[in-house]
């Protein structure tokens, strides 16, 4: 996947391109908005990078711009400035993650992913496994053509478990993916999210397995395969 990253910092930059590029990123590099047009006619990618605090037009602006062009690629603000009004300002022009400096690679790079999971989801129509059925563009679950209720924490864990199924599922990445912004999420409350989904999902025919101390995974108790239907509606199982 290609990533571009606008921050003026050149050692950081520097820094950022070697531990995308080790984990098996393409990026590019840019230090002025001014540039991001070009780029983005030029070049696909799959997300953007945004430092707030650039020279000329700022990192505000320019999400404004994009945004304002109907370009849609997932995009997270990166920023040294510790205002909420910031934060706020960003998530109303379209930002899909904020992340304030300092911070650690680990979290970025789990942020990062996160991002692309979900925007990699948002594409399909609808994702099914067994009996249980989520419509993408919706936002909405169902268990055999019956809506499932569910908040919209509720709605991100399922389908992170449903994503990733049957494979094992962090609960440190649960808590990175399900944390909005400044506000993290938890080891507590993402129990609690857990145990509420699991009683939900009761009679779908779906385990909902804790791993204790490592994480959760969801399974088809006859079938451990998932299947993604492209490109139409939810018809159900």
């Amino acid at each position: 996947m290609r990533i571009l990253l606008i921050e003026d910092d050149s050692c950081l930059g520097a820094s950022l391109v070697e531990a995308l590029r080790r984990e098996g990123y393409t990026v590019d590099l840019l230090a002025q908005a001014e540039q991001v047009c070009m780029a983005l006619r030029d070049v696909h990618y799959d997300a953007v990078l945004l430092d707030i605090g650039l020279p000329g037009m700022d990192g505000l602006s320019l999400l404004g711009q994009l945004r304002a062009r109907a370009c849609a690629l997932p995009i997270m603000l990166i920023t040294a400035r510790d205002d909420w009004e910031d934060k706020v300002r960003g998530l109303d022009l379209g930002a899909d993650d904020y992340l304030a400096k300092p911070f650690m690679l680990p979290e970025l790079l789990a942020r990062l992913r996160a991002l692309l999971r979900r925007a990699s989801a948002n594409k399909l129509a609808c994702v099914q496994l067994g009996a249980l059925a989520l419509d993408m563009g919706e936002h909405s679950a169902s268990l055999s053509d019956e809506p499932l209720p569910l908040t919209r924490k509720e709605w991100a864990l399922l389908l992170e478990l449903v994503m990733q199924s049957p494979q094992l599922v962090p609960k440190r990445k649960l808590i990175d993916s399900l944390g909005h912004w400044d506000r993290e999420l938890s080891a507590n409350a993402l129990e609690l999210h857990v145990s509420r989904l699991r009683l939900k999902l009761a009679v779908s025919g779906l385990k909902l397995e804790t791993v204790r101390g490592l994480g959760y995974r969801l399974l088809e108790q006859a079938s451990a395969r998932a299947e993604v239907t492209r490109d139409h509606p939810c018809d159900g199982p």
